[in-house]
């Protein structure tokens, strides 16, 4: 039975560093991760982990240690903070300027200045189905598409 538990206790260490090992960046390699990478440094960096797992640290505590000795860069994921807002942030900042690029393509498509004049000099507004006219009378042809920008 003690070695059923001692096996059992072995494979939560091993599953663990593997975890770990997946999210630290190898820092002679750089591309890939130290359970993948076999540079020196990276086995030196996978027996510490395993080291540290078996002094009874937490994920947290060894992710902390590999920061504070090799860096923030030898984290997969890099925490959100001032200095890294930027690059997680660009992705939304990129999709809403494209939707803001996108609604007010969207809206000179549908104002047409005529028709609020025609509006005004009449006093009345037109129905649905004289807008309509109007639109295909007075909307002239969409400008041809640029071959670097995205349209129907």
């Amino acid at each position: 039975m003690a070695a059923e538990e001692d096996v059992k206790q072995r494979q939560i260490i091993e599953n663990r560093a593997r975890n770990i090992s997946h999210n630290v960046r190898c820092t002679e390699c750089g591309s890939q991760s130290i359970e993948d990478s076999q540079a020196d440094v990276a086995i030196l960096l996978r027996k510490l982990i395993r080291d540290e797992i078996k002094a009874g640290k937490s994920d947290k505590e060894i992710y902390k240690k590999l920061e504070d000795e090799y860096g923030e860069t030898v984290l997969y994921a890099p925490k959100f903070d001032l200095q890294t807002a930027g690059i997680w942030l660009s992705p939304v900042i990129v999709g809403g300027i494209a939707a803001g690029i996108w609604a007010y393509q969207k809206h000179r498509q549908r104002t047409n200045v005529h028709i609020m004049a025609l509006n005004l000099v009449r006093g009345v507004p037109l129905t649905p189905r004289e807008k309509e006219t109007m639109l295909d009378i007075l909307t002239p042809p969409p400008p041809p598409r640029k071959w670097w920008w995205p349209g129907k």
